[in-house]
Formats: structure tokens, C-alpha cells, sequence
């Protein structure tokens, strides 16, 4: 049996569930959620340290001198990564961690940590994910055909993962990933 915590990364389309599915999994005890950091300005009601760690662009830089985040990328002239240090820490304690971040950024992070283990959230179906985006209300039908074209880009790259789950129904799909868990933790 390990003695430290699994390390997870989690990744698929936007409308796929990934965020529904990783607040379910955060209701077991021995999970944590890696925090992104970033150099964007907090939006909103957005806290430092609870939706990101907003840092200066100076902060970051040398954060990424010092080999400070698994992975790391700039979006529309921000910074975005995932923290070593604390993910480090929470795994040492024997808590398994989850990093939901994006299909490229799991590449990144399989090539320095190799035990991870990454699991592809799969919508069931192309018709059924565009739904969900429309459902959510919050796109525009730019966005739409957008997150669309990414998530056909996206799908092609989930045989790269360890494991591929279908989030056709939550319960199902927080079943399987929990027992991805148990079985990788013996």
C-alpha cells in the first residue's frame, strides 16, 4: 500500500463535467484540490488562495525560475500554473490531489511526474456536450461553435490518458474515478 497520495490529473472539454465531478470527489477526506496560480487580476467576488493564487507577473517569473509549477502557460497575456510546493506537501501527508487543468498541461505534467495518473472526462456523446454548453446559459453562439471546434481537438487526445470516463451520469462517473483510486493506491 502507497504511502503517499496519488497525484491526479484530470482533464477534457469545457461542458463535459469535469468541475461537477471534481467538487463530488472533494467530498472524501483524503482529496485535495491543487489551486492554479495566475498573474490576472481577481474578477468578481474571487478570494486569493480559494479560486487561485493571484500573483505579480514578477511573482510568477520567479516562480518559474525556481521550477516552482508543474506546468505553466500564458493566455491572452496572463500567466497560469500549477504549484509544485503544495501538492508536494499534501501528497507527503499521504492526500491524493487532483489538477484540473487542460489537455496540454497534463502532457507537462506526465513528463515530470511520471506516477501521475490522468483520467480523460468524456462527454457521452458531441450532441450531448453542445447541449450542456447552450444549457449553461453564459455562452455566446461564437463561444459556442468555439468550445466546440476545441473539444473535437481535445477529444483526439484522450487515448494519451490512463483512463478514459464517460460523464453520462455523475454518480457513475464519480463511481469509476473512485475506484481508479482504490485500485492505483494498492
Amino acid at each position: 500500500m502507497r504511502s503517499d497520495g496519488l497525484l491526479m490529473v484530470i482533464s477534457g472539454p469545457a461542458g463535459a463535467g469535469k468541475g461537477t465531478v471534481v467538487k463530488e470527489l472533494m467530498k472524501d477526506d483524503n482529496m485535495r484540490l491543487s489551486i492554479s496560480a495566475t498573474t490576472r487580476a481577481p474578477r468578481g467576488q474571487e478570494k486569493d488562495g480559494v479560486e487561485y493564487h493571484f500573483l505579480t507577473r514578477e511573482e510568477f517569473e520567479k516562480m518559474i525560475d525556481e521550477d516552482g509549477f508543474y506546468e505553466y502557460a500564458q493566455y491572452l497575456g496572463n500567466y497560469y500554473g500549477s504549484p509544485k510546493k503544495p501538492v508536494e506537501q499534501w501528497r507527503k501527508d499521504g492526500k491524493n490531489v487532483i489538477l484540473e487543468i487542460e489537455v496540454q498541461g497534463c502532457q507537462k505534467v506526465k513528463a515530470i511526474q511520471p506516477d501521475c495518473i490522468s483520467i480523460f472526462i468524456m462527454p457521452p456523446s458531441l450532441e450531448v456536450l453542445e447541449k450542456r454548453l447552450r444549457g449553461r446559459g453564459t455562452e455566446t453562439e461564437e463561444n459556442i461553435i468555439k468550445r466546440m471546434a476545441r473539444a473535437k481537438e481535445e477529444l483526439l487526445l484522450a487515448d494519451d490518458y490512463d483512463y478514459v470516463v464517460v460523464n453520462d451520469a455523475l454518480e457513475d462517473c464519480v463511481k469509476s474515478i473512485r475506484d481508479i483510486i482504490r485500485n492505483n493506491q494498492g
